[in-house]
């Protein structure tokens, strides 16, 4: 359930193009319409000019809609995927310390000053499981759609992360052989 305003508008834009392979503003337009906001096409290119969007080509070549990236990345990048888990188990590999549950919440604690970092990374990858995300400076709150869904997505994100760990130490291991051998043949 979304209201109708301004707001509630720019953030469905935002959402729909991170996920979302957007050539024009009729398309856009559309997709607009289907969620409830009825708005003309000047009204999209105003939203569109605000949100800094700008169209850029895709893996195949396409021209669709893009925002910039966050935190200073003013890079406009296309949607890489409907979901961006590769993108949650980086950071969350390097900046999750811990994962608990109860009920349907989720807490995961961080470094000081990190939280709001990883709690937009979650909220910019697609978990259905998820309603949203409250952060503080060490620690996020997830809220569970189901009752009892706590559980279930913290082992998704620690899945993720320990499948992101392992696969970094693997690299790491290899490059220590590789080391290794290369001393050995010398």
């Amino acid at each position: 359930m979304l209201p109708l305003n301004m707001t509630a508008r720019r953030n469905r834009i935002t959402e729909v193009l991170e996920h979302k392979s957007v050539t024009s503003q009729i398309q856009l337009q559309e997709i607009l319409a289907s969620d409830g906001f009825a708005v003309t096409q000047a009204t999209i290119s105003r939203d569109l000019d605000e949100l800094r969007a700008v169209k850029v080509p895709n893996a195949s070549g396409v021209l669709v809609y893009a925002l910039p990236g966050e935190g200073g990345d003013a890079t406009a990048r296309p949607p890489e995927g409907v979901t961006n888990v590769s993108r949650l188990a980086r950071v969350g590999a390097e900046l999750v310390s811990s994962v608990d549950y109860s009920g349907n919440n989720v807490i995961l604690r961080t470094p000081p000053g990190a939280a709001q970092y990883v709690a937009s990374t979650i909220d910019h990858t697609v978990l259905p499981d998820i309603i949203g995300s409250v952060a503080g400076d060490d620690s996020i709150l997830l809220v569970t759609r189901a009752l009892d869904g706590g559980q279930a997505v913290a082992e998704q994100i620690l899945e993720l992360i320990n499948f992101r760990v392992r696969a970094g130490a693997t690299k790491t291991d290899a490059r220590a052989r590789a080391e290794k051998k290369r001393e050995a043949n010398e």
